[in-house]
């Protein structure tokens, strides 16, 4: 995993910071050593305090940016007051995502055009606009996406959120065979059942009892239970740092033993 003394004075950004995962990421990269930015909604804007109050008891430098990563302008203007702020960019961390539970036939175009804008289109412009500040740095950087098991295996009542990740691996794909030459890494976690407000969202929307869904997935997984995101953020901190600069264009599966590639 990073070394703090040797990720001391790299910079990363972190989308969808304010909770579950994204947060998990954040203060993970914070002791491996970054200084961190943290971007959510301005609704969120009280979890991004407390996530960055961390970040500076780490002894880290950190700031929060309000921006919708479904809008270009928001998203170069993200990245050019975390270079500002910060000094720079070296690793992005495109988290931020959303679902519904819907079936094929219940699932709107507005549904649908809604989950692609934040999940796939935010993710190709935070690719884009932190791979442009990369490249003009001439240092090299990582960037990491956030899949999903769905977007390895389909999974009923998801079509929007399925179409969605099953883009971002081939986005990742392209962004790593284009952006290899500048030194700069792409690849993505894929997470399955993951303990966080989402999918506390879904236990009620399908009306299990408390923790019963939990019990169901857990069975599911080889190794007996489902993620945390701080399980996440370990893979994450791997990929950001200088040890797997030889990996890059790969989507990598953190869910305890349920989709095999």
């Amino acid at each position: 995993m990073a070394s703090s003394s040797v990720s001391q004075g790299r910079v990363a950004l972190v989308t969808g910071a304010g909770q579950g995962i994204g947060r998990a990421i954040a203060l993970r990269l914070a002791s491996d050593g970054f200084d961190v930015a943290l971007n959510d909604l301005q609704a969120n804007e009280e979890n991004l305090v407390s996530v960055l109050a961390v970040v500076e008891a780490n002894g880290r430098k950190g700031c929060y940016i309000f921006a919708d990563i479904s809008q270009e302008a928001q998203v170069e203007e993200m990245i050019s007051q975390v270079v500002g702020k910060l000094g720079g960019l070296d690793v992005m961390v495109c988290n931020a995502g959303i679902s519904i539970m819907k079936s094929f036939f219940d699932t709107t175009v507005e549904d649908f055009d809604r989950i692609t804008s934040v999940n796939l289109r935010g993710t190709f412009l935070c690719y884009k606009h932190a791979g442009k500040q990369m490249v003009a740095q001439g240092r090299g950087g990582r960037i990491i996406g956030a899949c999903s098991g769905t977007g390895k295996k389909g999974q009923p009542l998801f079509s929007a959120y399925a179409a969605s990740k099953f883009g971002i691996r081939g986005l990742t794909q392209v962004a790593a065979l284009e952006l290899g030459p500048h030194g700069i890494s792409v690849n993505a976690f894929a997470p399955g059942p993951v303990k966080t407000p989402m999918y506390d969202h879904f236990e009620t929307v399908i009306g299990a009892p408390k923790g019963t869904l939990e019990q169901e997935l857990n069975k599911t997984a080889a190794l007996g239970r489902i993620a945390l995101p701080e399980d996440i953020a370990v893979v994450v901190s791997f990929l950001a740092s200088r040890e797997a600069s030889l990996i890059t264009g790969q989507t990598i599966s953190v869910d305890g033993g349920i989709v095999f590639d």
